[in-house]
């Protein structure tokens, strides 16, 4: 009878550490489809150049965050909600291994349905490489951001380069442009890190660079070494 239960309990922990695999590798799996999608996203950004993130803006750039497929929804009263990953350049002129982050905001302008958008900020400046490494931000209040400038000319009109921390930028329908995200609070996503990596690994390590990319992401980071890089190296 003795034998009988040990044989029962052994059979059930054995399914639920089959279950706990099955889950890990669905989670990883999620977390591998959407840095595929932050990196179709750059590419589709900066396939025309007239309408990308200008060359300066790149040269500059210290953290990159890409969120795929932003979802929006509002009558009246908006809300939005996303997940992406982020990237930093580390000393050298190479970027980091991802980690997970997560989006979430008021209405800023689509007040009557709904929509999903791409989002893409940039942190420009040590500062705002320093918000990155927080367990949480709110754009506009904890750090400054401003609507980046597209194309060629990033001139014109704008002050981003004396007082803006992080440029945002929205691509909904083949359009790119710059886009008010005050109020949007960046966040951690312990979950899908871990999912990523199969441990508890800080941000702070990850980000700096002392975490070596795990396969599924070195197509995310290469696209950004490819377009980030190379418009620096030829300023």
């Amino acid at each position: 009878m003795m034998m009988k239960r040990i044989s029962t309990v052994a059979c059930s922990l054995a399914m639920v550490a089959s279950s706990l695999a099955a889950h890990a590798a669905s989670d990883k799996a999620k977390v591998a489809e959407r840095l595929n999608d932050a990196s179709a996203v750059i590419q589709q950004i900066m396939a025309t150049p007239d309408k990308s993130i200008p060359s300066s803006i790149l040269a500059g750039a210290s953290c990159v965050v890409v969120v795929p497929s932003y979802k929006k929804g509002a009558f009246l009263v908006g809300a939005q909600y996303g997940q992406g990953v982020a990237t930093c350049r580390v000393p050298g002129g190479k970027w980091s291994a991802p980690v997970c982050v997560q989006m979430a905001g008021g209405s800023f302008g689509f007040q009557i349905g709904g929509q999903s958008t791409d989002l893409v900020l940039i942190a420009m400046n040590r500062e705002g490489l320093q918000d990155m490494l927080k367990n949480k931000f709110k754009l506009g209040a904890d750090a400054a951001a401003s609507a980046g400038p597209v194309g060629r000319n990033a001139q014109a009109g704008t002050d981003w380069k004396l007082n803006a921390q992080f440029l945002t930028y929205s691509r909904s329908k083949g359009l790119f442009a710059g886009i008010n995200l005050d109020g949007t609070v960046v966040s951690q996503n312990a979950d899908d890190t871990r999912a990523l990596y199969g441990a508890d690994i800080p941000f702070e390590t990850i980000l700096g660079g002392k975490q070596a990319t795990p396969a599924e992401a070195r197509g995310f980071v290469r696209t950004v070494a490819r377009y980030f890089v190379v418009a620096r190296n030829t300023k």
